[in-house]
């Protein structure tokens, strides 16, 4: 098949949260599989691989529905993969993906409608039609309904699309102009198409006109068909739900690896182990925390988002430090009042809990090789990735029972000595410091049982191949191969 990956994020050109890490995987394994797959994202003023790329002949001709415009298209390779960028500097030759210094930019909705419609015409320009076009969150959500249009390109009269949500949360809203902006009629402006509360809202259009519906795990496919997840949009998922499937992402071993991570003063394994207690020795000097490996160190790697659940984790993370005998990594940043508590609670309780306010790639990576327990209470999670970074490096996950976190964590079992992390169902202060507390107690009073539960994390199989499998079979099924 021929598969074309619309994103606006892509590791390692643009990355702002989970989209950007799992694409490039994705791609790899069903390329594996023999399929041609191609990537576009637009070029962002922040990518810096201008010089490694190949400029595509000519002017792209964009047929916006005001007019025409001319883009640039460029092409690169990674991991022998195609990637094109959309080269038009109007929209995209700015330093953030979708914002700066904390604020969204105001013409986003432009943007982005924009590279819907150069991804369109992108095809008929290289003479190659998709058989299949993957979009992926609000940004590629006008696709879909592009490719429902009388007048789009000959070429893509057979092309059909799949439309992954990666986060319910991010809707995307217009104006009634985006209609005219990109050729859409005005019968889309209908509550059973695009409208909604007197507004554009491209996430309701895409589910609506994508002729399959995927998201990144089965729980997260289940409880975005209700009101409490669904955002205001459980109704339409209900109305598709015979499209909608749950397909938990992979990761990129790659990338994510004990055994081969150039991050790691000494790598490890499963089967040997002893490169870990370096990591935590060398974790500990790095981040000023007390040189005591009998000690567990709890790790956070985060953005710090109210969805992440990491108020709670401040809320009682005192009482942690004064009434267990643990140490705290705290990375990442966001919500400037997180990152002052956080600080706060650093300033009282020096040698015991360390905070780093930003991110760090190598640090990263030693916080979740040098850690004993990784602490996710997300208030909802789509499917989530460090849970499983964390279990490959055999630093047992601590989390709230959702979304992706339930499919891919299993609980502790005292009775059994099985399980591969510790899971909470209420999220409250009280069952966080509690869950906290049956963790730390494992690591004391059940030395036998916390190794057992390391090493089945270590030995977890989250490659990408099963995952994409289970892609094959939606893009046969949406093309009637099934």
């Amino acid at each position: 098949m021929k598969i074309l990956f619309a994103t606006s994020e892509c590791s390692p050109y643009a990355k702002v949260g989970g989209l950007g890490d799992v694409i490039p995987p994705l791609a790899a394994a069903l390329k594996k599989m023999g399929h041609d797959v191609r990537i576009v994202l637009p070029k962002y003023g922040s990518i810096n691989y201008v010089s490694r790329c190949e400029v595509v002949e000519g002017p792209m001709i964009i047929n916006m529905g005001y007019g025409t415009e001319f883009a640039q298209l460029l092409r690169t390779k990674h991991r022998n993969i195609p990637v094109y960028f959309i080269e038009f500097d109007r929209y995209f030759a700015r330093h953030g993906i979708y914002g700066e210094f904390g604020h969204g930019y105001h013409d986003n909705w432009e943007r982005f409608a924009f590279f819907c419609r150069a991804v369109l015409d992108m095809g008929p320009f290289l003479n190659w039609a998709p058989d299949i076009i993957h979009t992926n969150d609000w940004p590629t959500g006008i696709i879909p309904a592009l490719l429902s249009l009388h007048t789009k390109p000959n070429i893509l009269n057979d092309t059909k699309s799949i439309f992954t949500i990666h986060n319910m949360a991010h809707h995307g809203y217009a104006s009634q102009d985006l209609l005219r902006f990109t050729g859409l009629y005005d019968h889309y402006w209908h509550p059973f198409a695009m409208e909604a509360c007197g507004a554009i809202n491209v996430m309701k259009g895409a589910l609506q006109f994508a002729n399959k519906i995927t998201t990144v795990s089965k729980t997260y496919a289940e409880e975005i068909k209700t009101a409490e997840y669904g955002h205001g949009l459980d109704n339409v998922l209900k109305y598709r739900a015979k499209d909608l499937v749950g397909i938990c992402n992979g990761v990129d071993t790659d990338v994510w690896n004990p055994a081969i991570d150039k991050f790691l003063p000494e790598n490890f394994s499963a089967q040997s182990i002893g490169g870990k207690k370096t990591c935590k020795q060398h974790l500990q000097r790095e981040l000023g925390l007390s040189n005591d490996s009998n000690i567990p160190i709890f790790g956070v790697v985060s953005r710090f988002f109210h969805q992440k659940g990491l108020d709670i984790l401040c809320n009682i993370l005192p009482d942690v430090l004064r009434n267990m005998n643990v140490q705290f990594s705290v990375l990442g940043s966001g919500d400037q009042h997180l990152e002052w508590k956080f600080q706060d609670i650093m300033s009282r309780f020096g040698g015991q809990v360390s905070v780093r306010i930003g991110f760090d790639e190598q640090l990263s990576h030693l916080i979740e090789a040098g850690s004993d327990f990784f602490v996710m209470p997300s208030r909802y999670e789509p499917c989530g990735l460090n849970q499983m970074y964390s279990m490959i490096y055999g630093s047992l996950p601590i989390v709230h029972a959702t979304g992706g976190l339930i499919d891919t964590v299993d609980n502790y079992d005292e009775l059994t000595g099985t399980g591969t992390g510790f899971i909470f169902n209420d999220l409250t202060d009280s069952a966080l410091y509690n869950t906290i507390g049956w963790a730390c107690a494992t690591y004391y009073d059940r030395p036998g049982d916390f190794e057992k539960l390391r090493q089945s994390a270590m030995k977890k199989d989250f490659s990408w191949a099963k995952s994409a499998k289970e892609y094959e079979k939606i893009y046969l099924a949406t093309m009637g191969k099934s």
